[in-house]
């Protein structure tokens, strides 16, 4: 995998795990603005079928179809470096996932507001690491600007 000098990282494969679909469109469009290919999951089988190929993982916390932080621990033990991402104000969530492997948890408003920029600089950083462990990753909470909103429009109040 290489790293062009404008910080995007090209050839990479991000899973894209997303029961809802307006959220699960505007991850990929970000992860392809970043200059990656998304592969899009919608169930724990699904993931595990990206993840044959993808190095990344992005994993929407708000699923009744999966078990967000179970997917967590997947894609991480996998060998794949995860974003998370979720409502801004569930702190134990967000402590929990990061407990579970995820490298960042960003609220949803992070990625409405600036989601390829977000996505390309998560890719470059995470490139740069060593690979998942799955013995739980270090990582940090993130709100992003004016995390007091839900961020998003026509999507589920998150």
């Amino acid at each position: 995998m290489t790293q062009a000098a404008d910080g995007l990282v090209g050839a990479a494969t991000v899973a894209v795990l997303a029961q809802d679909l307006v959220w699960q469109e505007r991850l990929s469009t970000a992860v392809e603005r970043a200059g990656a290919r998304p592969m899009r999951a919608k169930t724990a089988p699904e993931l595990d079928r990206a993840l044959e190929c993808a190095r990344f993982a992005i994993v929407d916390l708000a699923a009744s179809a999966y078990d967000p932080l179970a997917a967590i621990e997947r894609a991480s033990t996998a060998g794949a470096r995860v974003l998370a991402i979720g409502p801004h104000d569930d702190v134990d969530l967000r402590k929990r996932a990061l407990a579970r492997g995820a490298d960042r948890v960003l609220a949803y408003r992070k990625l409405f507001e600036d989601g390829p920029a977000t996505v390309s600089a998560w890719l470059a950083s995470a490139a740069d690491r060593e690979p998942a462990t799955g013995s739980g990753a270090t990582g940090s909470v993130a709100t992003g600007s004016g995390a007091t909103g839900s961020g998003a429009t026509g999507s589920g109040g998150r």
